[in-house]
């Protein structure tokens, strides 16, 4: 992998891949089952299984994204971000500019 890469998740495009792999199989089982601990290794149906299980975690994968997407505009939207960093710059500048004003903290 070089460069860099999008780490963002498409449930859609997944879910279409392995809808078209389940309709070439027959007779499914749900990985983790009985009769798909059975299976024989080698059966290709037991890999595609654990397969269609993944693509429920791709799909938490999006959904998360999604919300930490939504969350960052929320907290973006919740203040006037520039005017607190500046506010900050200034305690910053001040507090060096007079170390006497420092708090002192006595137990």
């Amino acid at each position: 992998m070089t460069g860099i890469e999008s780490r963002s998740v498409s449930w859609w495009s997944v879910h279409e891949f392995i809808t078209d792999l389940v309709a070439q199989a027959n007779a499914l089982p749900v990985a983790g089952t009985p009769s798909w601990c059975a299976m024989d290794d080698a059966d290709p149906r037991k890999l595609l299984a654990l397969a269609v299980a993944g693509e429920h975690h791709v799909l938490r994968m999006e959904t998360a994204q999604e919300a930490r997407a939504e969350a960052s505009k929320v907290v973006a939207a919740s203040a006037d971000w520039p005017k607190i960093a500046a506010e900050i710059r200034s305690r910053s500048a001040f507090r060096a500019a007079n170390p006497w004003a420092k708090r002192v903290v006595q137990a």
